[in-house]
């Protein structure tokens, strides 16, 4: 036999209360004495009673769901950066009181197909609002939600003029940071490893590069990557590495780079950490798997989720005007055995 769910009528009569008191302790709170709602807390402790979110969600008109459009992945290649950002998310919006819906939208297949996607789920009312990840300055989505005045919150910045419910790391002071541990371990000929992609993440890292650079006495100096091609880019660093002003150092914009760069140091007959350092970028599980262990940047991703889902709960219960700017965070240095002292 299936056991009588509990209802708010047993947490009523075991706390000795009305319905009403009990109603008021879930959804107002501070309507109550302390002693009260201490002892309606108890029995709803006592019993495991669940509010029915459905008739809650009719009388407040939320449904207590965040929409997360999934980044696209390769299940044969998985994504760890994103699928970490996604556990964090979970967990932060659980906190709340709230479950995430994903859902597929990919913004380059037009704007069209991206008003598509959040239009359905806007005019279902099966969400609050929407977390965005991967967000670029022109990003479509942005667009899409900022016309339709529908509750989002970004990880990545937006571009100026559009609603800044923004959190991101400031990825340009940690690859500074990175150069900064380099020259004060003695390096003075400083590479950087980048991507051709034209990513605002990416861009940000090369610009703390060259600031940071410019304090070393012959200055950094950067490698693209024709392409994004691993071959052509190790092709390019070994030559770059057996010549006669060789850089003592490789900063590599993503940890996927410095494995492409670990292979380059080993080709030319030199050893990472010993007669090259590198870094990378992400603190990818792979990091701790090289050897020599790879120095990189760890993305606070718990502090992330929890700063979005905050922006965006308090955006839908208004609980405040629109922030004036974004929340940049800081980023985590990691040293490893692959930056040794020298």
């Amino acid at each position: 036999m299936t056991p009588r769910q509990v209802t708010i009528e047993d947490v009523a009569r075991t706390a000795g209360v009305s319905r009403q008191t009990v109603s008021n302790a879930l959804n107002a709170p501070h309507r109550l004495r302390a002693s009260t709602l201490d002892r309606v807390t108890a029995a709803i402790e006592a019993l495991g009673y669940q509010p029915d979110q459905s008739a809650r969600s009719l009388r407040t008109g939320t449904r207590k769901v965040i929409g997360y459009p999934a980044p696209a992945d390769n299940p044969a290649d998985p994504n760890p950066l994103m699928g970490g950002f996604l556990q964090a998310l979970v967990s932060a919006a659980d906190a709340v009181g709230h479950r995430v819906l994903l859902f597929r939208c990919d913004p380059r297949q037009g704007a069209g197909a991206v008003a598509k996607s959040f239009h359905g789920l806007i005019a279902a009312r099966q969400v609050d609002g929407f977390v965005l990840s991967d967000v670029v300055h022109d990003d479509p989505r942005v667009d899409v939600l900022a016309e339709a005045g529908f509750p989002f919150a970004a990880f990545g910045r937006t571009a100026p003029g559009r609603p800044q419910t923004w959190v991101d790391i400031d990825s340009a002071a940690a690859t500074a940071d990175l150069v900064g541990l380099l020259l004060a371990q003695g390096h003075r000929r400083i590479c950087y490893v980048n991507s051709a992609a034209a990513l605002p993440w990416m861009a940000d890292r090369r610009a703390g590069l060259l600031e940071a650079g410019a304090a070393a006495p012959d200055g950094a100096f950067e490698v693209g990557v024709p392409d994004d091609d691993p071959v052509a880019l190790a092709r390019t660093l070994q030559r770059l590495l057996a010549g006669p002003d060789r850089p003592t150092a490789l900063v590599c914009a993503s940890d996927w780079l410095a494995l492409t760069a670990y292979q380059a140091v080993r080709a030319a007959g030199l050893a990472v950490g010993t007669d090259v350092a590198v870094t990378g970028f992400n603190d990818l599980p792979l990091c701790t798997y090289l050897q020599p262990t790879l120095t990189s940047v760890r993305l606070p991703l718990p502090a992330i989720a929890q700063a979005l889902v905050d922006r965006l709960v308090s955006a839908v219960e208004g609980r405040g005007a629109t922030p004036p700017e974004g929340l940049l965070l800081p980023a985590e240095r990691v040293v490893r055995g692959s930056t040794p002292g020298r």
